[in-house]
Parts: structure tokens; sequence; C-alpha cells
């Protein structure tokens, strides 16, 4: 288990030069055990280049209402509920325009966007569709995602 997070920190120490976060905002995302959607549209559609400015200066609540209004998350989706692998799926798979198989295409859904993520190895190890990302997972996630959109 040490490995795997000394892993995940040196990967997101990577991912600092790679796009505009603010240290202190990238330290309160590693401690949690429990990620909310908010906080995960603001790290994930930054990662994708989807927003202009710094973490610092935008809004986390105009944010997610910008990935809710694109249909990048799931509908029931609010933005103080911790966010699920299924649902950071569907935001990733959005944001960073990955294209999916043949269910994913046909109904772009949150379980079929996690599929896709778990067969694109963006999601590794024991996970479940309904299982709640901790911090760690989720740099770890978008590190992978940008990995991939970068060599496509």
């Amino acid at each position: 288990m040490k490995f795997i997070t000394l892993l995940i920190v040196n990967c997101s120490l990577l991912i600092v030069p790679c796009f505009s976060q603010s240290a202190h905002f990238l330290e309160t995302l590693l401690e949690r055990e429990a990620v909310s959607y908010q906080d995960a549209a603001l790290l994930v559609l930054d990662a994708a280049e989807l927003i202009n400015g710094s973490i610092d200066q935008i809004d986390p609540a105009d944010v997610f209402r910008f990935a809710m209004e694109n249909n990048m998350l799931p509908r029931k989706a609010e933005s103080n509920n911790a966010a699920t692998y299924e649902g950071l799926s569907l935001l990733v798979m959005r944001a960073f325009g990955f294209r999916g198989g043949l269910f994913y295409s046909i109904f772009q859904n949150p379980h079929y966007a996690y599929r896709e993520m778990v067969y694109k190895n963006i999601i590794q190890g024991y996970s479940d569709p309904k299982m709640i990302v901790t911090g760690e997972e989720l740099l770890f996630i978008v590190n992978r995602a940008m990995f991939l959109s970068s060599n496509n």
C-alpha cells in the first residue's frame, strides 16, 4: 500500500507542471477519502483545458454548472455528493473527448463510460462502478487520461 501511495504522489507531482493547479488544491485533494463531483469537475475540466484561468480564480460552482449543462456528469449528480467511478468516468470521457466502443457510442451513459475507462486502462486495479473516488485515485485517473489524450 505504501508503494502505491508513493507512486500516486509521484505521478501527481508530474501533473503539476502540465496544467495550472494550485499546490494547496492538490494537497487537499490528496487528503480526501471522498472527492465531490464539484472538485472532480474542477480538476478534470482544467486538465482537459476546457476552462480558462487559474483554479484559485475560478468559482467551483460555475465549473460544476458548466459540466452539468454540457451533460458531462450523471443527471442526478449534485455538487457536494461524493463522486463515483462511473460518474467520474463519464466526466473524463466527455471532457477529454475519448471515443468508446459500440455500447458507449450508443448509450453514452456512466456505466459504459466506466467500462471504457477500465478497458483503456485509465482505471486500474480493483474497482466497482459505484465505489467512491478518493483524492489519490482522482489524481491518478486524471494523469492517465492526460497521458492517453496526448498520445492520440
